[in-house]
C-alpha cells in the first residue's frame, strides 16, 4: 500500500472512531434503560423509581425497567452502577442519602466511592422522618417513649430499612442523645420493616413520612414526632423532635439520580433536562408531593454539591453517635 493511501485510510479510521461516540450521544437513548433501586420492592425509594419509570419511558421513547438490587444498606445496588455498568447513560441509579453520604463513614470498607465513581444527574427528593410506634405501645409522646425505654425490663426495638439508612441513623442518634438502648433491627428495605411495625413484630421506627402517612392517618401507627426543623403540613399536630425536648435533633433524607462517572456530559444534561421537565408537570408534581416530599430538581452541579456537603455533615453525625456496622 502506498504511503499516501495508508495515511488516507488511517485518517478515515480515526475520524470514524471519533464520530462514533458523538453519534451515540446524538442518538441517546436508543435502547432500554435500566433503573437500579438499591433496596427491595415496596419501600419509598422503590415507589419513587416506579413513579418516574413510565414518565421517563414516555419522554425518552424507550423502555425503562426497574431493577431492585438490595443489600448492605444500599451499597450493593449502588456499587453495581458505580463499578459494573457502562458509562453510557443506559443504567440509572436511584441514589439515596444512605449509600451516597452516610455509608462512606459508617462502613470501614466501601465497594465504591460515591464522589468519584458516580456522576450526579439531579436531586429528586428531600424528606423528614417520623418517629412512630405500634398502637399497642402505651406511649403518646417522646417523653413517655424515653421513660419506657429507660426501664430495665424494656424490650423495645426499632426497625430500619437497613444499616446505614436514614432510619437507622435516626434511631442511633435518638439512643445517643436520650441515653436509651432501644435495640436496632435492620431489614432489607423500608417496606419489610414497615410491614413488621404495622404487624406489631417490632415496636418503634423512624420512617420516611410519605410511606407511613396513610397508616398514621388510618390509626395503624402512632406518630410521636417528625425530624424536620418545622412541623410537617400533613401532620400539623405532631411536634418536631426539638419541640418534643431533644435539642438540636434535625435529620432529613434525600434521593437523586446518578449514573456511572465518565458518562458523556451531553447525556447527563439530557437526563437532567428530561427529569426537570417531568417535575415541572403540574399533575406529576401533585402526585410527587403526595408521597411526602417537595419537588426538588435543579442542575447536576447542585446535586453534586449537596452530596459533597452531606457527606461531611452526616459523616460527622455518624462519628458523634459512634455508629459502625462492620
Amino acid at each position: 500500500m502506498k504511503r499516501s493511501t495508508f495515511l488516507a485510510a488511517l485518517s478515515t479510521a480515526l475520524l470514524a472512531a471519533t464520530a462514533l461516540p458523538a453519534l451515540a450521544q446524538d442518538n441517546y437513548p436508543s435502547k432500554t434503560i435500566r433503573f437500579v433501586v438499591p433496596y427491595p420492592p415496596g419501600g419509598p425509594t422503590d415507589l419513587m423509581a416506579r413513579m418516574l419509570q413510565s414518565e421517563l419511558s414516555t419522554r425518552l421513547a424507550v423502555n425503562v425497567i426497574v431493577d431492585n438490587k438490595g443489600g448492605a444498606g444500599g451499597n450493593l445496588g449502588s456499587a453495581d452502577v458505580a463499578k459494573q455498568a457502562p458509562a453510557d447513560g443506559y443504567t440509572l441509579l436511584l441514589a439515596a442519602s444512605g449509600p451516597m453520604a452516610v455509608n462512606p463513614t459508617l462502613y470501614r470498607s466501601m465497594p465504591f466511592v460515591p464522589m468519584t465513581d458516580l456522576a450526579p444527574v439531579i436531586q429528586i427528593s428531600s424528606f423528614p422522618l417520623v418517629l412512630e410506634v405500634h398502637p399497642s405501645v402505651p406511649v403518646n409522646n417522646v417523653k413517655e417513649l424515653v421513660a419506657m425505654a429507660q426501664k430495665s425490663d424494656s424490650k423495645l426495638a426499632f426497625a430500619s430499612a437497613g444499616n446505614g439508612t436514614p432510619q437507622h441513623l435516626a434511631g442511633e442518634i435518638f439512643n445517643t442523645q436520650m441515653g436509651t438502648k432501644i435495640a436496632h433491627i435492620p431489614y432489607r428495605g423500608a417496606g419489610p420493616a414497615l410491614n413488621d411495625l404495622i404487624g406489631g413484630q417490632v415496636q418503634v421506627m423512624f420512617d420516611i413520612l410519605g410511606s407511613s402517612l396513610p397508616h398514621i392517618q388510618g390509626g395503624k401507627l402512632k406518630a410521636l414526632a417528625v425530624t424536620s426543623a418545622k412541623r410537617h403540613p400533613s401532620l400539623p399536630n405532631v411536634p418536631t423532635m426539638m419541640e418534643a425536648g431533644i435539642a438540636g435533633y434535625e435529620l432529613t433524607g434525600w434521593h437523586g439520580i446518578a449514573v456511572r462517572a465518565g458518562t458523556p456530559a451531553p447525556i447527563v444534561q439530557k437526563l437532567n433536562t428530561t427529569l426537570n421537565a417531568i417535575f415541572n408537570e403540574p399533575e406529576f408534581k401533585k402526585k410527587w408531593e403526595a408521597i411526602g416530599t417537595p419537588v426538588v430538581g435543579g442542575t447536576s452541579q447542585q446535586f453534586g454539591e449537596l452530596i459533597r456537603k452531606e457527606t461531611t455533615r452526616l459523616g460527622q453525625v455518624v462519628k458523634n453517635a459512634g455508629v459502625t456496622v462492620d
